[in-house]
């Protein structure tokens, strides 16, 4: 049975994808580490504890002797990396963590795979000719865009936070060890995801959770900063899909092609929340939407182009945003014991 290590499976996107590539692959044995910082929640894979080809390890990825460790015990044929801490006005507060994960703990797990897989740059033990590291990256790294345009996979990296620094920074470390020792590595930089599991702090989550509370909603600055929404499961696929048939060394962008401003995001979750669960004043939930004082350096725009990962390889979202985010709402209406 093949082994896989999966970074990070705890949080909002690995927990999705986890339940989902055991039941499209049940033949791969999982183990999952994660740091279980405040983002990441065992609940979100409860459904999948008693899966015989699922471990869980408690642990950090810059721990190298853990990870070294878990190799010899395992015996992994690939590694899909999805930890890192991700959320930007945490990076603001406190970027040291964000360049420790980020960077170093990517370092760590890829230095780590190299040195088991290959006996010298460019050579692959024959047992692991075919093994593949998978590092799941943002579309933040290329910074922001105006009124028109698309990320692209050839657009130059302009990171603007120290988030997007770090997630570009470990972008450069797996590209230069596909350069210098020939490995066999690949990117995927995917838009904004929103779905069940997501942590409330949020955008989508605090909507929601502001609303039902009957709080204000904040809103950054105007609102205007838009962004393409991607639907969690839909990413999963695309990660799936270009795990197993991407080529080698190639980055592939993933993305909704579902622009939507946070006046719109905020306006689309109230108008569902006064179908759903009318406020008892019979006011609308649009009500309660307060701007508040804008992040320091906040992106106005980011769109992705999805052509390559599209034509290449036959991924196509199958959720619009009107679609995801009735799911998504009636997930934390679930969570928040408000429906059944």
């Amino acid at each position: 049975m093949k082994s896989i290590l999966i970074t990070g499976g705890a949080g909002f996107i690995g927990s999705n994808f986890i339940p989902y590539f055991l039941n499209e692959n049940p033949e791969i044995q999982i183990v999952n580490i994660d740091k279980l910082t405040y983002a990441g929640d065992l609940a979100n894979l409860s459904l999948i504890e008693g899966y015989k080809n699922y471990t869980f390890v408690e642990g950090d990825i810059c721990d190298r002797n853990l990870i070294e460790m878990l190799f010899r015990k395992h015996d992994f044929n690939g590694v899909i990396h999805f930890a890192a801490e991700s959320h930007v006005d945490n990076s603001i507060a406190n970027p040291d963590e964000f360049i420790r994960t980020n960077v170093f703990g990517t370092f760590t797990l890829i230095d780590v795979a190299r040195n088991y897989w290959m006996e010298a740059p460019h050579k692959y033990k024959e047992q692991y000719k075919n093994c593949r590291f998978h590092h799941i990256s943002t579309d933040e790294v290329y910074g922001t865009l105006g009124k028109t345009g698309l990320f692209m996979e050839s657009t130059p990296y302009a990171p603007n936070s120290p988030y997007s620094a770090s997630k570009a920074s470990s972008d450069f470390i797996v590209r230069s060890y596909f350069h210098t020792y020939g490995m066999n590595v690949i990117t995927t930089n995917c838009s904004n995801n929103y779905g069940p599991k997501q942590h409330d702090e949020k955008l989508i989550p605090t909507i929601i959770r502001k609303a039902l509370a009957e709080d204000s909603i904040p809103i950054y600055g105007d609102g205007k900063n838009i962004r393409d929404w991607l639907y969690v499961l839909d990413h999963c696929k695309g990660i799936e899909l270009v795990y197993k048939k991407g080529s080698s060394g190639e980055t592939y962008n993933i993305g909704g092609r579902n622009e939507r401003n946070n006046n719109q995001i905020a306006s689309k979750i109230c108008e569902i929340l006064d179908i759903k669960v009318p406020r008892k004043n019979g006011e609308p939930y649009e009500k309660l939407i307060t701007y508040v004082k804008d992040r320091p350096g906040h992106d106005l725009r980011y769109a992705i182009d999805a052509t390559k990962i599209e034509s290449e390889l036959g991924w196509e979202a199958d959720e619009n945003f009107e679609t995801g985010i009735e799911k998504t709402i009636s997930w934390y209406l679930k969570k928040y014991n408000i429906i059944s």
